[in-house]
């Protein structure tokens, strides 16, 4: 994508070469997208090294237009962005919502990073300090966490790239010459007001088209029915195969200050990739358990189930009638049938006003929000979410 890049010093090597850090290899950047999009096999260790290229970008731009960044804020804002997602699970979020709760991946990655600290040396402090949003310059944090980062900058024009989806590419160079600095915020210059409204429009349209496809979201409720069944089988005492890494997991109810601050949690969870979940849940496929058996092959052989989307919530009757139909289609007991038939809500929201916003710095030196200052009425449409309704359920 962006030809050559560089790891700036071997600071930065050390970080890459960190066994943390490589198990992002083993991470793919949009989990089960590759069932849609055949090209989507990109990794979380891509994604973090083109935004690191990026960030470097984005800094010497600031500087050539006065920004003064010292040399240590500089090595401390490219730290947190290379190691903004090194807290990730397998499959991306899908871990969050099944055998890993109430902690998410970004409070993981501040926790990996003081460990990180300890090995490598107190100046990580200062990266975490960036990330967290805890440092006296705010721009900085915003350059790596925002409505308009190095992450999201990097990701769309990537994701598109690797699914073909052309609706998702930005214009990034341009984007990121026109950032600024004005009172310690980030700000983009009146003049690139159109290359963002592109951005706004772009990360709408993937998330309808890649990230919230409703085949791709099908594909991950039933990576998530696969797990909470494993979890609910290892919990009755029955005898299930997984990786050291995943069996900790499933057995144990980890809670938030665990995670945070238990060493072996930690160390454990660095240990878990995409490999230990798909590796489970091949051999998943010829467990006596029928549910588990039957989620797992038709996650592997791709016979996924039905996705209905609707603008309107599907009525109890409606999910009463399809778990009926699903339990005399698949001879299980009407019980079990929540496993193949759910509802869910789809929420895109591609430019969120409650969050730090997008700020354009005018010629005249006022400051206004992108919304208030574009002539592009869609814009405003963006800035309001829009919720749909997803109904899975087996068919044939």
């Amino acid at each position: 994508m962006y030809g050559f890049i560089s790891v700036p010093g071997s600071y930065f090597f050390d970080l890459v070469e960190h066994p943390y850090f490589q198990r992002l290899r083993r991470i793919k950047q949009l989990g089960l997208t590759d069932l849609v999009y055949p090209g989507a096999l990109h990794t979380r260790f891509h994604h973090v090294l083109g935004a690191m290229h990026l960030m470097d970008k984005a800094l010497t731009t600031l500087k050539r237009k006065g920004t003064v960044i010292s040399p240590e804020e500089e090595k401390a804002v490219l730290t947190a962005i290379l190691l903004h997602d090194i807290g990730h699970g397998p499959y991306s979020h899908t871990l969050e919502h099944t055998i890993i709760k109430g902690v998410t991946h970004e409070e993981i990655s501040g926790a990996i990073m003081k460990r990180l600290a300890e090995e490598l040396g107190d100046e990580l402090l200062r990266a975490l300090h960036v990330f967290e949003n805890d440092y006296p310059r705010p721009f900085l944090h915003q350059l790596v966490s925002s409505q308009l980062d190095m992450d999201r900058m990097d990701y769309l024009n990537r994701d598109s790239f690797y699914t073909g989806v052309s609706e998702g590419k930005i214009g990034s160079d341009r984007i990121i010459e026109m950032l600024n600095v004005h009172n310690e915020q980030l700000v983009v210059e009146e003049k690139g007001i159109y290359s963002v409204e592109k951005f706004i429009t772009a990360r709408r349209l993937m998330y309808w088209q890649v990230y919230l496809h409703k085949t791709v979201v099908g594909a991950e409720f039933m990576l998530i029915r696969i797990l909470e069944r494993a979890k609910e089988l290892v919990r009755s005492g029955e005898e299930i195969f997984a990786s050291p890494a995943l069996r900790f997991f499933l057995e144990n109810d980890i809670s938030k200050d665990e995670f945070l601050t238990n060493r072996e949690v930690l160390e454990t969870f660095t240990r878990l990739d995409d490999y230990d979940i798909m590796g489970a849940i091949k051999v998943w496929c010829s467990h006596k358990d029928r549910i588990l058996s039957l989620l797992s092959s038709k996650l592997v052989n791709r016979k996924l189930l039905k996705v209905e989307v609707s603008k309107e919530p599907f009525s109890p009757d409606r999910l009463n009638l399809e778990r009926e139909m699903a339990a005399s289609l698949l001879g299980i007991s009407l019980e079990d049938a929540h496993y193949f038939v759910f509802a869910n809500s789809l929420t895109n929201n591609a430019y969120s006003s409650d969050k730090q916003n997008i700020n354009l710095l005018m010629k005249n030196g006022e400051v206004i929000d992108l919304p208030h200052a574009s002539d592009n009425l869609n814009i405003s449409a963006l800035s309001k979410p829009v919720k749909k309704y997803a109904l899975c359920y087996p068919v044939g």
